[in-house]
């Protein structure tokens, strides 16, 4: 099984958001909060009928004989006449925040009208106050369509500033033949049977929150005890050669090879790894699994907010939600695509309405926790001591 071209959550990083916050104020330029009052530039939206979007490569529906075209975006173009300069420069959370971070603290335009980052970092831009306040009033879709358990999330209540482009769940995939078992819990990961052949991720914020619910932590209001017990676990483990290694998206390699049994996984790559071995199981675990989000949000000064935010809305139509999330088979958050997926006349599509990983069914859903995200003041003193553990 090769491993898969790229997994949206699986990416190593290396300074940091906090670090390099610390390394540009270092270097003289002020890491300032922006009031709400200041973020916003002159919209040229009427005049200027386009919007610069930039996303994660392989996010996103394309055209079966023309990969460069994009339908429901192409589709958006027709209905709207917005033309949108779609780019995929997104391939690390960290790379980008570097990218546009200077422009931001010194209250410059980007040249990005929206963009597409993980929420633990759109956390981050929220907190610096350097996300836009969207205008819900002109997007019904998003006020009727968006998944309630995503609605309100501790960084952004109410997602004022903030709206998901696509989700998913962080639980286990292992080989349920090879094993000889089922995986139902955290715990069974530890299991002497599994000893040299578990993976975990590396990144602290990928990793965390499983790993909590696992010692029956409450991830919404874990604590600082709660993390140095979880790390105090994973590095006996470590000590004991139980953990075979820490991965990036280079996790499915390993499972596919057989040279892991169990390990982290993400519930959009589980779908193609079980379609190219049956063998894969997922598990959203007994004690509970983390549902995440990945979130479109307007930076600071953009100058096509309005056409930004009609984009966005337009992503809210169950009927282009049901296409987008049958092209990338993350979680859907908009479950009202369910039943347009459902109706679909191809049997491939309509089965995918069926699938819990993209349509979690209520059952699933109360295992499913949207963690708290890791404060600035938290992460100096914690990511040091996950990497000392991970060996970054």
């Amino acid at each position: 099984m090769p491993e898969l071209p790229f997994s949206r959550r699986a990416v190593l990083r290396g300074l940091g958001a906090t670090g390099l916050l610390a390394a540009l104020t270092g270097c003289g330029v002020p890491a300032a909060y922006v009031p709400e009052d200041r973020r916003q530039g002159q919209d040229l939206s009427e005049r200027e009928r386009s919007l610069a979007f930039s996303n994660w490569p392989l996010y996103i529906d394309t055209d079966d004989q023309d990969e460069e075209k994009r339908p429901t975006l192409d589709a958006f173009s027709e209905k709207t006449g917005i033309q949108v300069r779609y780019t995929e420069e997104i391939n690390d959370n960290d790379e980008f925040f570097g990218k546009v971070s200077p422009a931001l603290m010194n209250h410059q335009a980007t040249g990005h009208d929206l963009v597409v980052v993980s929420d633990w970092m759109a956390a981050r831009f929220v907190h610096l106050g350097w996300a836009q306040k969207m205008d819900r009033s002109a997007q019904a879709n998003v006020a009727k369509n968006l998944d309630p358990q995503l609605r309100s999330p501790a960084f952004d209540q109410g997602r004022l500033h903030t709206v998901p482009w696509q989700s998913g769940i962080t639980g286990i995939a292992y080989n349920r033949k090879a094993l000889g078992r089922e995986i139902r819990s955290v715990q069974d990961l530890w299991h002497p049977d599994l000893a040299g052949k578990v993976t975990l991720f590396s990144g602290l914020d990928e990793s965390f929150a499983l790993l909590m619910q696992g010692n029956g932590t409450d991830t919404t209001r874990w604590t600082e005890s709660d993390f140095h017990r979880m790390c105090d676990q994973v590095e006996n483990m470590v000590k004991k050669k139980h953990i075979r290694r820490f991965t990036g998206n280079d996790y499915t390699s390993d499972l596919g090879k057989g040279d892991v049994l169990a390990c982290q996984a993400y519930s959009g790559d589980a779908i193609q790894l079980k379609a190219d071995n049956p063998d894969i199981e997922f598990v959203v675990p007994e004690e509970g699994a983390e549902l995440w989000a990945e979130s479109l949000l307007i930076p600071n000064l953009a100058r096509h907010k309005t056409n930004a935010e009609a984009l966005v809305d337009y992503y809210y139509d169950p009927a282009v939600a049901a296409e987008l999330a049958a092209a990338v088979n993350y979680v859907c958050p908009v479950p009202a695509a369910r039943e347009v997926m459902a109706a679909s006349p191809d049997r491939k599509t309509a089965e995918l309405a069926e699938n819990p990983l993209i349509f979690p069914d209520d059952a699933m859903r109360k295992r499913l926790v949207v963690a708290r995200d890791i404060s600035s003041a938290e992460r100096r003193s914690f990511a040091p001591r996950w990497n000392s553990i991970v060996g970054l």
